[in-house]
């Protein structure tokens, strides 16, 4: 393997690595493989845009050279890069969390703020497919909460609403709640009671999205004259 030549001359770009890798995270390495995929890691981290960031394993296997510098065999490149993940994993220099997409996919986080708060978010079910074969996987929009719901689709609430709207998201997921306003617009029934309706007959019944479209023109009219 040829020596380093040294940086080129001009302008180079730089990448950043935080204060605490030098202070805290270097000294604890002690495994040239896991040091190579956690500055690795923070390379292609830095470089990417977007408001999640994340590296799955084949951004690893598709870099020949830095596979180079894992394994001269690249028989064993893969092996050891497995290993080295791992290592880094419990360092907890990285994060991994996995999705089902097409089978398992994990995705590689570093230990940020930004990735901590996406990793949690993912493991909370709200991401969803991006379609981009590179980035997989995007953060979900937030759930929209009742009060907006209702304020969105009915009108004003009341102080007195204001319990009874608390008591159901409290008692419903979100998704019912979503669909039942839903409903609701499409049935032109702006009516909180509506609503309530749909979802306690959800609640007893069980809920299946099949049926959510099914609710008759009795239920309608029987819900349409009351008051929100």
């Amino acid at each position: 393997m040829p020596d380093f030549a040294g940086f080129p001359d001009g302008k180079t770009a730089f990448a950043r690595i935080p204060e605490p890798f030098f202070g805290e995270l270097l000294p604890q390495i002690d495994h040239l493989g896991e040091l190579k995929v956690t500055l690795y890691a923070l390379w292609r981290l830095e470089r990417m845009g977007g408001e999640i960031r994340y590296l799955l394993e084949r951004d690893f296997l598709e870099d020949e050279t830095f596979l180079r510098g894992l394994a001269e065999n690249p028989d064993d490149a893969e092996s050891a890069l497995k290993e080295a993940l791992e290592l880094a994993l419990r360092r907890g220099s990285l994060l991994r969390v996995t999705v089902k997409l097409d089978g398992e996919l994990s995705l590689y986080f570093f230990n940020t703020p930004r990735g901590r708060a996406a990793v949690a978010a993912i493991r909370n079910g709200e991401w969803q497919p991006s379609g981009a074969p590179r980035i997989p996987v995007e953060l979900a929009p937030p759930r929209p909460s009742i009060f907006r719901l209702y304020e969105q689709n009915i009108g004003v609430i009341s102080p007195l609403l204001a319990e009874s709207l608390q008591d159901a998201e409290d008692t419903y997921p979100p998704e019912w709640i979503e669909e039942a306003f839903r409903i609701a617009v499409e049935k032109n029934v702006r009516n909180w009671r509506y609503v309530e309706a749909i979802l306690r007959r959800w609640h007893e019944r069980g809920y299946d999205g099949r049926e959510n479209r099914r609710d008759t023109e009795k239920d309608r009219r029987k819900y349409a004259d009351w008051e929100a």
